[in-house]
């Protein structure tokens, strides 16, 4: 019995360390290029086309500036805050994704030279009668987490008496009005204007207030060397022009809209069918490496948990009330953020969702394991005892073939269960089904018709998946 543990460990060891390896080659492959992080709604600053490619006036600028000075960029679309962790912890070496420059923030982060100056807007519903922050009292107002504009709404609040509630990104924020929950909302000026011409069905009502200008940011004392690279390319921009011609792509009232988007729900798939199912591929793969290690590291410790020795049981039951006990975003950001920050030593994203799965499902598998094995009758190790077989041989030959009958079926479930929480790794910038919605929203602002598509896209394969654990319990039931 030991030794089947130390096989099912080492086994584990073994493919993290080839799996981390091959991913960590990635990396070193590509030290001379800049990893860039930056938000995944907020266009017109940073969004993705209808080629799934990522765009905007932070993108166009920071591509820009690399072609000037020499050197490559790597944006990484990991949303706003998980971008500036990710800056903090050394995952990446800088973030643009219109961060506004505060005292606050200098003291942790390094800026360099402003590029673009913005205000502060109130936007509420097409019919709504309210036209000034005065008539928001009593009311609730949608902001967006880490912004100015949100901190601008915050400090008002009391003084005109409204409530705040919060959201991650751009587009649950406008539809919160949109749909009449919330009375308005608060947005740096030209990406409410870019939402409102794309076809946001939302109204500005106030003036731009408190302009704050955007920066690119690393973290404090680190890479000087690319603070000055982006000094010396946005001036030089500036000089030739370029900067103007890349502000006015994005925000002139002459830049021609697309007429011929089909915005139809058959339309809109169509469009975005290549993404989607590349998200999907990604969910897919994601789910198949991470149950692979949660299964080895389940059944290490569910088979610890039933050896006859108080450590073994004591060593199963902590570790399974430790990794059932975190929530998984927690999970998910210690790991990809919080470790790197205590070692120095980057962890890729996709190794970190593979390792936060493997804890959190593998501590369930280990508890249904021990279940499983403690669901065969007391009896039969007794007997296979009493025959003369070993502890060891007793639980591979007699009890451990029963307990895995017993067993199947959940394993079928903790699949469709991890494939459902691969959703929450989009907080770490893995480029899933979930975190592709969001991006093909940021363009098309078509949140319902999107959303229902990436359910439909979930349930057709959980679906299946129910149906081949139905099918082969019924083939262990006969």
């Amino acid at each position: 019995m030991k030794k089947l543990i130390v096989f099912l460990g080492s086994c584990l060891l073994a493919g993290l360390f080839v799996f981390g390896n091959q991913m960590n080659h990635q990396v070193q492959a590509a030290e001379k290029t800049y990893e860039i992080g930056t938000d995944v709604t907020y266009p017109p600053f940073e969004f993705a086309d209808e080629k799934n490619q990522y765009v905007g006036i932070d993108i166009d600028i920071m591509k820009a500036i690399a072609k000037s000075e020499g050197f490559k960029v790597k944006i990484k679309p990991l949303g706003f805050n998980a971008a500036v962790q990710a800056v903090q912890s050394e995952q990446i070496d800088g973030v643009i994704a219109g961060m506004t420059i505060t005292p606050e923030r200098q003291a942790k982060f390094d800026f360099a030279d402003p590029y673009y100056q913005t205000g502060v807007v109130m936007a509420v519903q097409k019919k709504s009668k309210i036209k000034s922050l005065e008539g928001l009292r009593g009311k609730r107002v949608a902001i967006k987490t880490g912004t100015s504009a949100g901190a601008y709404a915050t400090a008002k609040a009391k003084e005109y008496g409204f409530t705040t509630v919060t959201f991650d990104d751009s587009d649950n924020m406008y539809n919160d009005v949109v749909n009449g929950n919330s009375a308005a909302c608060f947005e740096d000026e030209p990406v409410m204007q870019y939402g409102i011409k794309n076809g946001l069905k939302l109204k500005i009502v106030t003036d731009p207030v408190e302009g704050g200008e955007y920066g690119f940011a690393v973290k404090k004392g680190s890479n000087p060397e690319l603070i000055a690279k982006f000094n010396s390319g946005l001036a030089k921009l500036k000089a030739n022009g370029q900067y103007d011609k890349i502000k006015a792509k994005y925000l002139s009232a002459n830049t021609p809209q697309k007429t011929s988007v089909d915005h139809s729900f058959l339309g809109l798939l169509k469009e975005n069918k290549a993404a989607l199912l590349s998200g999907l591929g990604q969910t897919l793969l994601l789910t198949v490496i991470a149950i692979f290690f949660a299964t080895i590291f389940g059944v290490v410790f569910g088979l610890l948990g039933v050896l006859p020795n108080r450590l073994a049981r004591g060593v199963s039951d902590t570790v399974v009330y430790i990794f059932r006990g975190l929530p998984l975003l927690v999970l998910a950001l210690f790991i990809y953020t919080g470790i790197p920050s205590l070692t120095g030593q980057k962890i890729p994203a996709m190794v970190a969702g593979v390792i936060t799965l493997m804890f959190n499902e593998g501590a369930y598998t280990a508890a249904f394991v021990k279940g499983g094995i403690g669901a065969v009758s007391s009896g039969q190790m007794e007997a296979a005892r009493s025959l003369g077989l070993p502890y060891g041989k007793a639980m591979r030959r007699v009890v451990l073939p029963q307990g895995i009958r017993i067993m199947i079926p959940s394993f079928i479930n903790q699949f469709i269960i991890t494939l459902k929480d691969t959703s929450i790794l989009s907080i770490i910038g893995i480029l899933e089904l979930t975190q592709t919605g969001k991006i093909i929203i940021a363009r098309n602002l078509e949140g319902f018709k999107i959303w229902a598509m990436i359910a439909l896209i979930y349930l057709i394969v959980i679906t299946l998946l129910t149906w081949l654990s139905k099918y082969i319990e019924g083939r262990i039931n006969n």
